[in-house]
């Protein structure tokens, strides 16, 4: 079974490099696609040259050089967000299976074999990693970030009727039957209400496992603000109730 890493990039020059690292060296047949959301940072002109070196990643702080084996990458004419990154990605799409990792290191590669497991038994279309369950690390940080999630979650569950703990997980592993069935609309954040709910009425098997997450602050790079807490309520109510 092969698995897709779509990765959305926008200003990750700190943490590209890295994270390409680790999804490699995860033992699984896979392919890479990168979506570059116009960076501004440096990211962009990495990407290009990584393809110019046919995905070679050179020997850094004293790791070996590594092989990217099947990399695909997209350069967006202009920045939009995560949501048209993720669309853009999806064009490329070949594999059996599709997982979303963000370029940053908040959540660790090594756990595709964990969220992968209840769908090669067969009895899992969809997992999603929860960071608020089970006995993984998890890196402390904004009380009422915590708490938003949670409460956004709520919000989510009542309408979908699913018993989630972690609506706003960047890990969610779609089997490629239910994401082809699945159009994204939504631009930035709002695509994790959005995802969730369209996938609710398919009446696929959902399963869910706890991940770590080793969250950053806003002075390493996080993105998100108290405007997307905002558009996912709006978005829970528009993909729930609306066509």
């Amino acid at each position: 079974m092969k698995l897709s890493v779509l990765i959305p990039a926008y200003n990750e020059i700190r943490t590209i490099a890295d994270i390409l690292r680790k999804v490699t060296e995860v033992d699984l047949e896979k392919e890479i696609i990168i979506v570059d959301d116009f960076s501004t940072d440096g990211t962009r002109e990495f990407l290009q040259e990584l393809l110019k070196n046919e995905g070679l990643l050179t020997a850094q702080d004293g790791r070996p050089q590594v092989k990217i084996p099947e990399l695909k990458v997209v350069f967006q004419e202009r920045n939009q967000g995560k949501g048209a990154a993720i669309n853009a990605g999806l064009k490329q799409l070949a594999g059996d299976v599709l997982i979303i990792q963000d370029a940053d290191l908040e959540y660790d590669p090594q756990e595709y074999h964990k969220l992968l497991a209840p769908i090669l038994s067969g009895s899992a279309d969809v997992v999603y990693g929860s960071r608020f369950m089970g006995g993984s690390p998890h890196r402390i940080l904004f009380f009422w970030h915590s708490i938003g999630n949670k409460i956004l979650t709520f919000i989510s569950n009542i309408f979908t009727n699913l018993n989630l703990t972690d609506m706003e997980t960047c890990y969610k592993m779609i089997r490629r039957e239910v994401i082809d069935q699945i159009t994204i609309h939504e631009r930035r954040f709002g695509i994790e209400p959005e995802i969730t709910a369209k996938i609710a009425k398919l009446g696929v098997r959902v399963f869910e496992v706890g991940i770590s997450y080793y969250g950053r602050t806003f002075d390493e790079g996080k993105k998100i603000s108290w405007r997307d807490g905002i558009r996912t309520i709006y978005c829970i109510f528009r993909y729930n109730l609306f066509p």
